[in-house]
């Protein structure tokens, strides 16, 4: 499917020509490209990071279980 078919909602080629935009997307590209070369956390930041973010997921999980196991709750 193009984007610049009919069924493009957004304008398609529009949204390309629109120099304002084409800045703001070339800017955040720049960003992304950019922070991609720095590393921001050390080794032990990160791991403690990743445990802190299991042990969260972890505690979501047990919460969902839960709440899918209580009377009269709906599963969606």
């Amino acid at each position: 499917m193009s984007l610049t078919s009919s069924n493009d909602p957004y304008g398609g080629s529009d949204r390309r020509s629109n120099p304002r935009l084409r800045e703001l997307v070339d800017e955040m590209l720049a960003s992304i490209r950019a922070a991609s070369n720095v590393d921001l956390w050390t080794t032990d930041e990160r791991a403690r990071y990743q445990a802190d973010m299991a042990r969260i997921m972890e505690s979501v999980r047990e919460h969902a279980t839960d709440r899918t196991r209580m009377p009269g709750s709906r599963r969606d």
